[in-house]
C-alpha cells in the first residue's frame, strides 16, 4: 500500500462550546476523493486545518509530508497544494491574469513563470478570451473557473476543492465537473472534493470519505458502497397494480412506487422470473424490468440515519 498523503491522528477542533472535529484520525491515500457530511459536521474545518489556516485544539496532521501549523513547512506547503475556498477570494480592482499571477507569486514562482502559469490555467479553464476584463464583471461561473485556475495555477500535486459547482446553472456545473475530473483522472491530481452534491461527487471520484459531528462514519470506495446485497429493481406493470403491490409486501418485498405503473423493488430473489409469476397470479403483467444499484445519496442518508440512531 502507498504511503498517505493526508495523515491526521486524534485531531480536535472546537468552536466555543461545539467541537467541529472530535479525535478525528483519518488517512487519506490519494486519488479523486469525495469529502461528504451534512452542515456542521467538519467538512471546511477540516480542510482549513490542513492548509494551516486555522490551529487544531488537540491532534496533529501531515499533509504530504508536511506540518501545516509549521513555520518551516509553510512555503512548501503553499508550493505543494492547490486550494478553492467555498466563498468568494477574487481580489478587488483586478482582472484575471493579474489575481493569478499575485496568487502564483506567492508560492514562490518568479515573475515570468507566475505569468506563464496564469494563462496556462486560465486557458485550461476556459476564460482565454476573458481574462483581461475586471472580475467585478464576471458571472457565478466565471469566478468560480478564476478560482480553479488560481489553485491549479502553479501545478501542485494536491488540491482541495470546497464546494466548486457552488451557484452555478446546468451548463457551468457540466463545465466544472469535467475539469474536476479531468484534473483527478486525465491529470493524474490527488484531490479532495468537498460537496453537497452527491451526483458531483459520484461523476469525479473514486472513493468518499464521510463525516458526522466530526467524526468519520464511512469511508471506502464508491463502487464498493453503492453495491446492495438486495437485488433491487424498477418494474414497469399493467393490469391490477395495487394487487400486484400488496402480493410484493406480502412477501416480504420493500416497494415504492416511482410512477403511474412504475415500482422501485428491494427483490431479495435472483431472477425476474418470480416476479413475472407473482404479477400474473394478481392479475397484472410486467412489461420491463430494469436492474439498479444504490445511488451514492441511499448510501449517504443510511450511513446518517445509522450515525444518529435512528432505526432503518
Amino acid at each position: 500500500m502507498s504511503e498517505p498523503i493526508i495523515s491526521i491522528r486524534g485531531l480536535v477542533k472546537c468552536y466555543r462550546n461545539v467541537r467541529a472535529l472530535d479525535g478525528l484520525t483519518l488517512e487519506f491515500l490519494g486519488g479523486p476523493v469525495g469529502l461528504l457530511g451534512p452542515n456542521g459536521a467538519g467538512k471546511t474545518t477540516l480542510l482549513k486545518l490542513l492548509l494551516g489556516l486555522i490551529e487544531p485544539d488537540e491532534g496533529s496532521a501531515r499533509i504530504l509530508g508536511l506540518d501545516p501549523v509549521g513555520r518551516t513547512d509553510a512555503l512548501e506547503l503553499r508550493q505543494r497544494v492547490g486550494y478553492m475556498p467555498e466563498g468568494d477570494c477574487l481580489l478587488p480592482g483586478m482582472n484575471a491574469v493579474e489575481m493569478v499571477t499575485t496568487l502564483c507569486r506567492i508560492t514562490g514562482l518568479t515573475p515570468d513563470d507566475a505569468m506563464t502559469r496564469a494563462h496556462e490555467s486560465l486557458d485550461y479553464v476556459g476564460l482565454d478570451d476573458q481574462r483581461y476584463r475586471p472580475m467585478s464583471e464576471y458571472s457565478t461561473g466565471m469566478k468560480q473557473r478564476v478560482k480553479l485556475a488560481q489553485a491549479i495555477a502553479h501545478d501542485p500535486p494536491l488540491l482541495l476543492l470546497d464546494e466548486p459547482t457552488n451557484g452555478l446553472d446546468p451548463k457551468g456545473r457540466r463545465h466544472m465537473l469535467d475539469l474536476v475530473h479531468d484534473l483527478g483522472h486525465a491529470q493524474g491530481k490527488h484531490l479532495i472534493l468537498c460537496s453537497h452534491q452527491l451526483p458531483d461527487v459520484e461523476r469525479t471520484c473514486d472513493h468518499v470519505v464521510v463525516l458526522n459531528r466530526g467524526h468519520v462514519i464511512e469511508r471506502g470506495s464508491i463502487a464498493d458502497l453503492t453495491r446492495s446485497d438486495e437485488h433491487i429493481v424498477r418494474v414497469r406493470v399493467g393490469g391490477e397494480e395495487a394487487a400486484f403491490e400488496r402480493a410484493l409486501a406480502a412477501e416480504g418485498m420493500s416497494v415504492s412506487r416511482t410512477g403511474p405503473g412504475a415500482f422501485r423493488i428491494a427483490a431479495r430473489i435472483d431472477d425476474a422470473d418470480s416476479l413475472f409469476e407473482l404479477a400474473g397470479a394478481n392479475g397484472a403483467w410486467i412489461e420491463s424490468v430494469e436492474d439498479l444499484r444504490s445511488s451514492l445519496e441511499d448510501v449517504f442518508l443510511r450511513l446518517l440515519r445509522e450515525s444518529e440512531g435512528v432505526a432503518q
